[in-house]
């Protein structure tokens, strides 16, 4: 009998950019991305929401690769939203178009969506040849602040979210933030809650600076969601990429604050309830949660929900009351699956102060029904 071990050393760069106009024939910071690859093909897929609000995007795409002088095999415009992760139906989509179009290895794939396409997309990227470069280009301020700059991709299945997936790092994320304010009102204030939530875990001062200026930010003024925007995708790169932990092998992840009852919520309204508000929900509990069980104090408590409330988020739904035969809130279901999504031992953060948490590996449904038939 033999055994050997090896150590495989791996790598990878994790590219952020901001700009604006990013396809503009005049802004080279996209054509010095492509060169820096050295590919000679490219593909374009669009969601469609996007391609009705920028009809001359698809045709910009088109030239600006020209000129990049690659291979280009055009623009797809393909649906988005929640819907495309409900099952394969997309990644089949752009499977097949990356076969007929003879995309390899050493071709590029642009995504131009929110943060559901992407996921989707970037998961048809991943297992396209074991790896397509992917270059994403989030257009939601969930996106760009969150789910966009990270290194995971999934669908659905099995009533459960993210359940078929894989770690694959893009080969660049570009934020135009032309894109970010060409979006509806809510779905720009909305997905502010992850950059509420990196800061309450990561960096007080930062969230200091949302509190300050939750005015302006509910309010949309593009200095403050610009900088609030890059200031959180930032923090969450960062962690990415120094926190020890990128492909979440271990059972901590910070990055996941509130996100046990959301992942839930979310299927339990049948995704009528959008992955920001559920957010936003889960961590007014876990928050609430936080205090009520001794870890932080009240009144730091009081000015988290606070400045949900200033951004205009939900801290409560329905879909929290809905229970099971027994009488059980369906939600507490969510720790059950979070646990095995983490691959075992069950580990929720908690905050402690806000920019500090701590794991725990149980939660008390007894004082989780408290607060929630409570609301306070």
């Amino acid at each position: 009998m033999s055994r050997h071990d090896f150590t495989i050393p791996v790598a990878f760069r994790h590219r952020i950019a901001f700009t604006r106009d990013a396809f503009a024939p005049e802004n080279p910071l996209v054509a010095g991305l492509l060169a820096e690859g050295g590919g000679r093909r490219a593909l374009a897929v669009v969601e469609e929401n996007v391609a009705r609000a920028w009809p001359k995007l698809m045709e910009q795409i088109d030239a600006y690769l020209a000129a990049c002088g690659l291979e280009s095999h055009g623009v797809d415009v393909l649906p988005g939203g929640e819907a495309v992760k409900a099952d394969d139906a997309l990644v089949r989509r752009v499977w097949e178009r990356i076969e007929h179009d003879r995309i390899d290895r050493h071709s590029y794939l642009l995504a131009i969506g929110g943060g559901a396409f992407l996921d989707a997309v970037g998961f048809a990227a991943a297992t396209a040849h074991r790896g397509v470069r992917l270059l994403r280009f989030p257009t939601t301020t969930l996106a760009q602040d969150d789910s966009g700059v990270g290194v995971k991709c999934a669908i659905n299945r099995f009533g459960q979210k993210n359940w078929v997936g894989a770690f694959a790092v893009p080969f660049a994320v570009v934020n135009d933030f032309a894109f970010l304010h060409s979006q509806d009102e809510e779905t720009r204030r909305a997905g502010l809650v992850e950059a509420v939530k990196v800061a309450l875990v990561k960096d007080r001062t930062f969230f200091e600076w949302i509190e300050a200026n939750a005015g302006r930010l509910a309010a949309l003024e593009p200095a403050a969601l610009e900088t609030c925007v890059e200031r959180s995708a930032l923090l969450h790169a960062r962690h990415i990429a120094e926190g020890g932990d990128p492909f979440e092998s271990g059972g901590s992840r910070p990055l996941d604050f509130g996100h046990w009852a959301a992942h839930k919520l979310e299927t339990l309204s049948g995704h009528t309830l959008g992955h920001a508000h559920a957010v936003a929900i889960g961590v007014a509990l876990d928050t609430r949660y936080s205090a009520r069980s001794g870890r932080l104090p009240a009144a730091e408590a009081a000015r988290v929900l606070a400045v949900l409330g200033a951004l205009k988020l939900p801290l409560s739904h329905p879909a929290l009351d809905l229970r099971s035969p027994d009488g059980r809130r369906r939600v507490f279901d969510g720790l059950e699956e979070f646990r095995q999504h983490l691959g075992g031992r069950l580990t929720v953060l908690l905050l402690v102060r806000i920019g500090e948490g701590t794991d725990v590996h149980e939660m008390d449904e007894g004082l989780l029904e408290e607060i929630l038939s409570s609301k306070s």
